[in-house]
């Protein structure tokens, strides 16, 4: 996650990156790219708090200690963790609503990682329905990336699906990353995709 900022907005801008999740009153935008994994904004727009996730698996909360966790790589630890860092920005429970986007077939893999996409998006909104969270917007499926752009305090979302070369750095950074899930790495931050000056993601 890093904080820079764009020409064409006026809010600062948090980027992030697989596994990480980020949660705020300030007028930010908070962007990231999105193949297989999923992010979820939620936010309280009356107390102006709101945030992002960022995961690349759903998780079994009978088989992760969470406790013992240290970042938002499963889905189950990053909605948490996200909706507890909001209520202590003082939303309400009762208030939040929520986005989900992502879950795209962008990785080609054998096996489990074939229901990678699929598996996310149906933990996002099953998560969601079992805390009475509603879903207010989503874009989900498909076999493109997406980057999109939430502004926190208003759950605002501004999406491009991504296409060109930047399709092939979406599947070689999730794939890098999946391999280190399944080798037990934590995952450090690298930077696959910035704006050019004009706050636009180069390629067509």
């Amino acid at each position: 996650m890093y904080k820079h900022s764009v020409s064409r907005f006026e809010q600062e801008l948090i980027t992030l990156h697989p596994g990480e999740y980020f949660a705020t009153k300030g007028d930010t935008i908070i962007s990231t790219v999105l193949g297989s994994c999923v992010a979820v904004g939620i936010f309280d727009e009356e107390a102006g708090a709101g945030g992002l996730n960022h995961f690349m698996l759903p998780g079994d909360a009978a088989k992760l200690d969470l406790a013992m966790s240290h970042n938002a790589r499963y889905g189950m630890y990053a909605m948490e963790l996200l909706i507890n860092d909001l209520m202590k920005l003082g939303a309400r429970r009762a208030a939040l609503k929520a986005k989900v986007f992502g879950g795209g077939s962008v990785l080609r893999l054998s096996g489990g990682g074939s229901d990678i996409p699929g598996g996310n998006v149906a933990f996002a909104f099953e998560y969601l329905r079992k805390e009475g969270i509603p879903v207010l917007a989503s874009d989900v499926g498909g076999r493109e990336p997406r980057k999109i752009f939430f502004f926190a305090r208003t759950g605002k979302v501004l999406l491009k699906r991504i296409a060109g070369n930047l399709v092939e750095l979406t599947k070689k950074e999730e794939e890098r990353y999946l391999k280190e899930l399944a080798e037990g790495r934590k995952e450090g931050p690298s930077t696959l995709f910035d704006l050019n000056s004009k706050g636009r993601l180069p390629g067509p």
